[in-house]
């Protein structure tokens, strides 16, 4: 045992000391060294930077889950219905008009189908800001 152990150092000092190619040997073993320590250091400081931010975005979406009340004046209302109402690519966007007077929003229009008239309806008086939904929205007429 003996035996290997003197070996194995006379074979790294032979490899480390070698006139030739040890002083870039023992440069790249303390690069990889010190590589190591700071890739451990990172990682676990890394770690708990990532767990704090974490954290912290759970703690805004606790706080904001509902927005806060404010005012709107009619034009600015009258986009934050059309933004959030109109958003999915199966909203009837050019089929219903929009007006919003004093906080009262007017939808007027023809569509072809009562369920779609009442979720848009639903959909209008769940947006902060609305005081009142007046719905003139119908559907076509048969000719008889």
């Amino acid at each position: 045992m003996k035996l290997l152990r003197r070996v194995a150092i006379g074979a790294a000092l032979a490899y480390f000391l070698d006139p030739q190619q040890g002083a870039r040997r023992r440069n790249m073993a303390r690069d990889r060294v010190l590589a190591f320590f700071r890739r451990r250091g990172r990682s676990v400081a890394g770690a708990g930077r990532a767990v704090a931010a974490e954290a912290h975005g759970l703690k805004q979406k606790a706080t904001h889950l509902r927005e806060e009340p404010k005012s709107f004046d009619d034009q600015t209302l009258k986009a934050k219905v059309e933004s959030e109402v109109f958003r999915p690519a199966d909203a009837p966007k050019g089929d219903v008009s929009v007006n919003v007077e004093e906080g009262v929003v007017y939808l007027r229009g023809e569509l072809g189908d009562a369920s779609v008239i009442e979720d848009l309806e639903r959909r209008v008086r769940s947006v902060q800001g609305v005081d009142r939904v007046e719905n003139l929205l119908h559907t076509p007429r048969l000719a008889g």
